[in-house]
């Protein structure tokens, strides 16, 4: 019943996406900002023609305000190389019904700025759901390189959701690499993050990153989450005293607990897709 009660908006989803295609002057798309406290909705597209709302969560934001996130759309072009270089090899598509680089470039002046992490939502008709779905949701710095940030993908008809200590650019890709390069690349990534750490904060997180990496290579899933959910906890508990917790929009510290939450959120998405779909 679900399909078929979604099925007209994603006519209507990918009708907009065709129109704002069609002319030369429609790359940027409109978007409509709302916030209520911690909560942004961002609406892409027109009332007539809605292409995706993005949710953003805060755990704490200061001087959040539609002004404030700085938040811009466009539709991009599937075989750009400037596009296609910034992202992490060749199995990765943009998939033709759903071309959306969502921007969110908070100005420096504007007073934004917020503590541990915000959640991240992409939702759309444009793209159909399916259990193990190769659909993630990639985040990169302006005009830098993509990375997975998915700790979610949900139903509705796609809910793309990721969890990050920083902004700026998002895109809907799917991602055909083998799950084990995803995890690879996921493990680096965080333990770059714990080299920059303070020196009496890294081994405790790299044992953890440990455990994690033992259990996952012997097939003990159970044990290799929870050592990621340890992981994260123990980036929670240490956020604002040993770890800096605050991004700010002047851009001017690094959020080292966030980005170790957000490490962990999407790691532990990989490894459990792991342990259902396999490689």
């Amino acid at each position: 019943m679900c399909k078929w009660v979604s099925f007209p908006s994603r006519l209507l989803a990918l009708a907009a996406l065709l129109l704002w295609a069609g002319a030369a002057t429609a790359q940027v798309v409109p978007v409509a900002t709302t916030v209520s406290g911690n909560v942004a909705t961002v609406q892409v597209g027109t009332p007539a023609q809605p292409l995706a709302e993005v949710t953003l969560t805060f755990d704490d934001a200061s001087g959040l305000s539609p002004s404030s996130l700085g938040v811009s759309a466009r539709l991009v072009d599937l075989t750009d190389p400037g596009l296609l270089t910034r992202l992490p090899g060749s199995l990765l598509q943009l998939d033709r019904g759903f071309p959306l680089l969502v921007t969110i470039e908070p100005p420096a002046n504007a007073g934004l700025s917020f503590h541990r992490t915000v959640r991240v939502e992409v939702h759309t008709h444009a793209l159909v759901y399916a259990p193990g779905s190769s659909y993630r949701l990639f985040k990169a710095p302006l005009n830098g390189s993509f990375r997975d940030i998915t700790d979610e993908i949900a139903p509705g008809s796609v809910r793309a959701r990721g969890t990050t200590g920083g902004f700026s650019q998002f895109l809907v890709l799917t991602d055909l690499r083998e799950t084990d390069s995803v995890i690879a690349a996921k493990t680096a990534w965080l333990r770059n993050r714990i080299d920059a750490l303070p020196a009496a904060e890294q081994s405790a997180f790299d044992a953890l990153l440990d455990t994690f990496q033992s259990a996952l290579a012997s097939g003990a899933y159970a044990d290799a989450l929870v050592a990621l959910d340890a992981f994260r906890a123990r980036a929670a508990d240490r956020a604002g005293t040993a770890l800096t917790d605050q991004w700010r929009a002047t851009r001017d510290g690094d959020n080292q607990a966030g980005e170790l939450m957000a490490g962990a959120a999407t790691l532990k998405f990989s490894a459990a897709y792991l342990r259902d779909y396999g490689r």
